[in-house]
């Protein structure tokens, strides 16, 4: 898992595109956030949102 994340850090320093990186990071909480609220009293207000 953390040479995968090392890899994709040094191609992101490498080719100038730091910008990917707040957007992989929402994308990964938001992920995390459907996942976590699944089959909770949270999920309708969480998939009203998307």
């Amino acid at each position: 898992m953390f040479d995968i994340l090392r890899e994709l850090w040094a191609y992101m320093r490498a080719r100038k595109k730091l910008w990917l990186l707040p957007l992989i990071l929402i994308l990964g909480a938001a992920s995390a956030l459907l996942v976590f609220s699944q089959g909770s009293a949270l999920a309708p207000f969480i998939y009203s949102i998307f």
